[in-house]
Parts: C-alpha cells; structure tokens; sequence
C-alpha cells in the first residue's frame, strides 16, 4: 500500500470530497447547528466519533455481514455510536447539548456516515477505513467551523464570547437566523468552487 494512496484517503476529505462544501452532504446540521463556532466543533467532533468508530467496525466485520441486511446492520451499528456520544454530552456538556438539540441523534440518519460505510469501509481494510472516515469527519467539522465562526462574528460581533469587532459595530441579526445560514453557505460554496477551478488551471 503506498503511502500516497493513503495520504489521498485522508485528504480527500478536506479539500476534493468534502463532505459539506463539495458534496453538500450533512445539511441539516449543517444549517441548523453552526450559529457560533462553540456548537460547529461539538456537533463535527460528535459526527466524527461517530463516523471512525463505525468505520472501524464496519471494516472489521464487513466479510461477515450478509449483503441482504447490510443497510439495516449499518444503521444499527451507527446507532449504537450515536447513543453513545449523546449520552456521553448529556452527562459532560449539558449547555452543549441542550444548544445542539435533536441533531446529535439525528446523526443516526446522517447520510454522510451511511454513504462512507457503503461507499468505502464495506470494501477496504481497517487502515484504509479509518483514513477515510477520519479525513471525511475533519473535514466535516473544519466547515462546521467556518460556518460558524462567520455567522458568530457578523451576527454578534464576537468569537467564542470574546469581542472581535467593537462597539461600533451593528449586528446582522440575519445570520443568527436560518436564511443567514443558507447565504453563508452558499458564498462558501462559490469560492471554494472557484478557487477549486483556478488551481485546476495551474
């Protein structure tokens, strides 16, 4: 195995195949989640937990699963990491989890962690498996990141409750809201697929 190919299994998830800029996989706690940078790295951190663990079962037992019941095997192993990681902010994190809401264990229909199991856990070894995933979940949650931290500071004019921009500054209440969640995302989308084209030209 070369270490370029697994150099590619990790970094295809920051850059060529992330899930949120480039798939426009995860969408609900997408939009819903990344009011502050807070709530973005808990609910990436949450899914990549989620995404690794699976992976990593998935890939150990995948010679096993009948074909038949594999969603349905899938789904259940997810599942079981889910309640693991919500019971587990629920204990540490109460403020993190009450602000997260339902979206920690709607993660079970996560088409992001259903798709990475069919699409390459089910058939690649565990190293593999766990790159990829492991790519897939940071680049899951550096976007969460970005998301989060521009509609923190345009919204309140802080980071992480530490004032950025002065008293002179008017909050755009529009990006604490839905609709400032599809804008933000849509200008990100914009960029990076034309910093995505430019580079393909170089």
């Amino acid at each position: 195995m070369s270490s370029a190919r697994l150099y590619m299994d990790f970094f295809k998830g920051l850059w060529k195949e992330n899930p949120v800029f480039r798939q426009l996989l995860g969408m609900c706690p997408t939009l819903a989640v990344t009011t502050s940078v807070l709530n973005g790295i808990s609910m990436g951190l949450a899914m990549t937990f989620v995404l690794v663990s699976t992976s990593i079962v998935v890939s150990i037992i995948r010679k096993i699963i009948p074909n038949q019941v594999r969603i349905a095997t899938f789904t259940i192993i997810i599942a079981t990491f889910v309640t693991i990681a919500d019971l587990f902010m629920k204990a540490k994190f109460p403020p993190i989890s009450k602000a997260l809401g339902p979206y920690v264990p709607l993660i079970v229909v996560n088409c992001i962690i259903l798709g990475r199991q069919e699409a390459f856990a089910k058939k690649n070894p565990l190293h593999r498996s766990f790159l990829d995933a492991l790519g897939m979940g940071v680049g899951f949650t550096l976007a969460l990141i970005l998301l989060g931290a521009i509609r923190e500071l345009l919204g309140s004019g802080s980071i992480l409750n530490f004032q950025i921009l002065g008293s002179w500054y008017e909050p755009w209440v529009i990006m604490i809201l839905p609709a400032g969640a599809f804008i933000t995302l849509g200008f990100l989308v914009a960029l990076i697929n034309v910093i995505d084209q430019r580079l393909k030209k170089t």
